[in-house]
């Protein structure tokens, strides 16, 4: 009986400390189902743990961040290209209305939006609040929900609820206020805090939660109680039928609504222990009883790979898909309950325990688990070298993705300062990698017990990556310093080289580079019949290094042979000891992953329309490029004209470089050759070589581009004699110079061209601006000027001159369908270039200077008015002044959109005679322009 007091006693003791030394907040909330709203009685008891004295507390108010299109949520997602939060009507959009706010005396308190930022609030204390000492807030609110299809936060169409960041919390206070605004990254950054809260719904809905909860029901009201100490966040999904259900592992209890119907309730359980052990053992036993994994939060951010495919496209068993899912989703929201560390600004530890810990397991229970999953087994697909790589290799292949794009960020870039692509894998693969990369050089358990160190030390505690530091250089046997100043705080790219190996007597002297500038250590192994012999790590070190090992009849040297060390580029790590080839030829059919150890050569069959007088034309691509881009690229694509009977084709050859991380940043080398069909039976030949340099800014999340290109076109043309040109052999020097900055609602573009050739040079510009309002109201303005600063050309019929509605396209810059139509359906194609005007006007071209002005302005959705007006110099003759105007449907903008003239010089033209003639139509079928359409979001 003493043993049980003092059990209880000890435990209402401790709960009481733990308990006081949080803050408190409780809850008193009604949803109303018909308005979407939350009524709100709040109180916090706020503990100063800092030792300043505060005057002021700030909490952060994430559900008005959807309250207008100018918060920083708004503005997050114009630059990923998002429109239907722009677009959305205010009864979709959420805001949070502030009754009141006082103390415990019912005296006002003073409030205000911090900064004038839409969801942080900052409450002004009439008493100055001392260190250890406590306050009372009282808020009054209510909160209009947004509707979930903006981040699947909000209300559903089936008028469910999904319920995060609802309730108003304090900030973080470390020294400072560290507070964030809601970007859609899922990084809330709240203090610990006990939790007790009365939520009335209809008794038609479920709640579910993460916390311990009971309920009861008066007139048709339910009323659910929820208690929870050591919470961050608190997450609610009330539900007319809820799809949540229980897994009552060993450990804890794991409610989850991740389905998979064709995998049993038994096997569900015994996936869910066999991972909640396999946490146990490498992670630590999970402070709380009540672990929450929501498909909301799975479907954000999903395990990326073929698992993506439509069902039966999948190559993957349901049960492995869903313990994947699973998995990947529990590891998340145990760190994230558990560790209470910045995620804006050093999320890399925790991103890298999971991935770690994800790779591990697979390396537990699935060593021999494919990519590919069983397309790896299917005769003709298992000879891709995709189908030979390991599961885990997914995650080198996502951060090479943007290394070799020169996109990468580093892992001490905060999390909204991160591209998309960064955001969501690149970033979290880097950091898991870093994990396996250390573990390699160190040997030993040092970083998987390190691992389990940190969390059962700094569990539901303030930490930062410096406990995580100290604790991995302590247990370390080498000198790590080169992974946290190196690896982690900068951008570095690892690329180590052999350049030379020497046999001499019985050692082998090998020439070292490293391509990079970092001084992070490489593993070089020797290797006889495909088997290591030996292994040995290379310090870190600047520019060239010669080193000296035993000549152990090797047949080949390998850095990196387990594959462990993230580097950029791996095909310079073989060093063959004996034949004639570093390594072997392999020319395969289609596209496929790279392959270090071979000198890849792809095939491919093509089938291509790219204009009416080739038709539909079939060949063959062979090339060198693979999923992930490459610095040296080669192409040769020799194709057949079923219309134009003729061989035809393109070839070329690119080298890209950067030479740093941001300015002019990197160059562009190339040359490029095509034969195409420029008018029946009738055949243009070109050769460009080129140079490019490009400009970026620092913030790789801003638009802000710049580009120099320097090329000499050389064209060389079958004799058309219809339209016969004293030069139809030229070539012309161009060089450009091309400013954008371009997202979702602004748009500005300059671009500056000079050409020289025998005959003629001329200077161009074209200034674009484009602006969506508020109202939704948009306009666009485009200005091009343009003259010649010589014009010999008289003789060719005017094909150089200055175009007001249809470039001759001298360059072979666009793609026409029919470049050399006058009439037909394909003559009425539209390229927005030189005047751009849409109507068809008796002088349609300039031997001397051009001026126009193009404008459009939104009248509804996809339906513009446009109008243009422009002056057209020709020698001898006055200025023709032009206009036109009419009506623009853009479909898909600047993809696909249509035309309709309505005045112009030419009269009132929508109603003359063949005025379908008169439409304008733009249309993109190019696949690399069309993928850009996608690719935007994530780039």
């Amino acid at each position: 009986m003493m043993l049980l007091k003092f059990i209880t006693l000890t435990t209402f003791f401790l709960t009481s400390i733990f308990g006081f030394a949080q803050h408190k907040i409780k809850i008193d909330a009604k949803l109303d189902t018909i308005n979407h709203t939350i009524q709100i009685s709040q109180k916090v008891v706020y503990k100063n743990t800092s030792k300043d004295t505060l005057s002021q507390i700030l909490f952060h108010d994430w559900a008005n961040s959807y309250s207008d299109k100018e918060t920083p949520l708004a503005k997050r997602f114009e630059e990923d290209y998002k429109r239907n939060f722009h677009f959305a009507s205010d009864e979709d959009r959420g805001f949070t209305k502030i009754d009141s706010i006082y103390n415990t005396t019912k005296n006002i308190l003073n409030w205000r939006r911090y900064n004038k930022i839409q969801d942080i609030l900052e409450v002004k204390l009439n008493k100055r609040l001392a260190p250890e000492d406590s306050t009372t807030i009282y808020f009054s609110y209510s909160v209009k929900l947004p509707h979930d299809k903006f981040t699947g936060n909000g209300y559903t169409n089936e008028n469910n609820y999904n319920l995060r960041y609802w309730y108003l919390v304090p900030a973080v206070y470390n020294a400072k206020w560290e507070t964030y605004s809601n970007k859609d990254l899922g990084d809330f950054y709240a203090p610990l805090a006990s939790y007790e809260i009365e939520f009335s719904v209809p008794n038609t809905y479920t709640l579910t939660s993460g916390l311990k909860q009971s309920e009861q029901e008066i007139d048709n009201k339910k009323t659910v109680s929820l208690i929870g100490n050591n919470q961050r966040e608190i997450k609610l999904y009330i539900q007319k039928k809820s799809n949540f259900y229980s897994l009552k592992t060993d450990e804890f209890e794991l409610v989850t609504n991740i389905l998979e119907d064709k995998v049993e309730e038994s096997k569900k359980l015994y996936i869910a222990n066999k991972m909640v052990l396999f946490l146990k053992e490498n992670l630590g036993n999970y402070p709380l009883e009540k672990l929450m994994v929501s498909n909301i939060d799975q479907r954000k951010n999903p395990i990326y790979g073929f698992n993506q495919l439509p069902e039966k496209f999948r190559p993957f068993s349901n049960e492995f898909q869903f313990e994947m899912s699973l998995l990947k989703s529990t590891i998340d929201a145990m760190l994230e309950s558990t560790l209470v560390i910045n995620p804006r600004e050093q999320k890399w530890v925790s991103d890298g325990i999971w991935v770690y810990l994800m790779m591990n397991y697979i390396d537990t229970y699935y060593p021999d688990m494919k990519l590919g999953g069983s397309i790896s087994e299917i005769i003709g697909l298992r000879w891709f070298h995709a189908a030979a790589l390991d599961f885990n290799d997914q995650y080198y292949l996502g951060y090479k993705n943007m290394t070799r794009r020169f996109i990468d960020q580093s892992l001490k870039t905060p999390r909204d300062s991160l591209l998309k692509f960064n955001y969501n894998i690149a970033n979290t693969y880097k950091a898991g990698l870093g994990l396996k990369y250390l573990e390699d050089y160190l040997d030993d358990e040092s970083v998987s017990l390190s691992i389990k160190e940190f969390y059962s030390n700094y569990k539901l505690k303030q930490t930062s990556t410096k406990s995580f530091q100290n604790i991995l250089e302590s247990s370390a046997n080498k000198n790590i310093s080169w992974f946290f100043e190196e690896f982690i705080s900068r951008n570095d790219k690892l690329d180590f080289k052999i350049k030379k190996v020497e046999k001499k007597g019985d050692s082998l002297i090998i020439n070292l580079k490293n391509r990079e500038k970092n001084t992070m250590p490489f593993s070089i192994s020797t290797i006889k019949d495909e088997k290591v012999i030996d292994k040995i790590w290379v310090d870190g070190f600047l520019g060239k290094k010669q080193i000296v090992i035993k000549n152990n009849e090797a047949d080949k040297l390998v850095i990196d042979y387990d594959k462990n060390i993230p580097e950029v580029k791996r095909s310079n790590n073989y060093k063959n000891l004996n034949g004639l080839f570093n390594k072997p030829l392999q020319i395969r059919l289609l596209k496929d992953v790279e392959d270090p150890s071979k000198n890849q050569t792809f095939f491919m069959p093509v089938i291509e329309f790219d204009n009416i007088y080739d038709g539909l034309t079939l060949g063959g691509k062979l090339y060198n490029k693979t999923i992930i881009k490459k610095p040296f690229i080669y192409k040769i694509t020799p194709t057949y004209g079923f219309k134009s009977k003729a061989l035809i084709g393109s070839a070329s050859l690119v080298l890209t470089e950067q030479i740093k991380e941001s300015g002019w940043y990197a160059y562009k080398i190339g040359l490029s050759g095509n034969r195409t069909s420029y008018a029946p039976k009738l055949f243009a030949n070109s050769f460009t070589p080129y140079i490019n340099f490009n400009y970026r800014d620092k913030d790789l999340r801003s638009n802000l581009q710049q580009t120099i290109s320097l090329r000499s076109v050389n064209i060389s043309k079958d004799v058309d004699l219809k339209i016969p040109l004293e030069t139809p052999n030229y070539s012309v020097f161009n060089t450009r110079y091309l400013f954008s900055n371009s997202n979702f609602s602004n748009s500005i573009v300059f671009q500056g061209d000079y050409e020289l050739s025998k005959k003629f040079s001329k200077v161009s510009i074209i200034a674009f601006y484009r602006k969506l309002f508020l109202s939704n109201r948009q306009i666009s303005l485009r200005l091009y000027a343009g003259t010649f600063l010589n014009n010999n050309t008289k003789a060719d019929n005017g094909y150089f001159d200055f175009a007001l509605d249809r470039p001759s396209d001298y360059l072979f810059d666009y793609e026409y369908l029919g470049r050399s139509e006058n009439n037909g359906l394909v003559s009425q194609e539209y390229i927005t270039a030189e005047g751009g005007f849409k109507s068809v006007l008796d002088t349609r071209y300039a031997n001397q200077w051009l001026t126009t002005l193009n404008g459009e302005v939104s009248i509804w959705n996809w339906i513009h008015a446009y109008g243009d007006i422009g002056f057209l110099k020709n020698k001898g003759i006055s200025p023709y002044f032009a206009y036109d105007s009419g009506i623009k449907l853009s479909l898909v903008a600047d993809y696909f959109e249509l035309y309709f003239p309505v005045n112009s010089n030419n009269g009132f033209e929508l109603g003359q005679d063949k005025y379908e003639e008169k439409i304008r139509f733009k249309v993109t079928l190019n696949v690399s322009t069309l993928i850009k359409l996608f690719t935007r979001r994530w780039y």
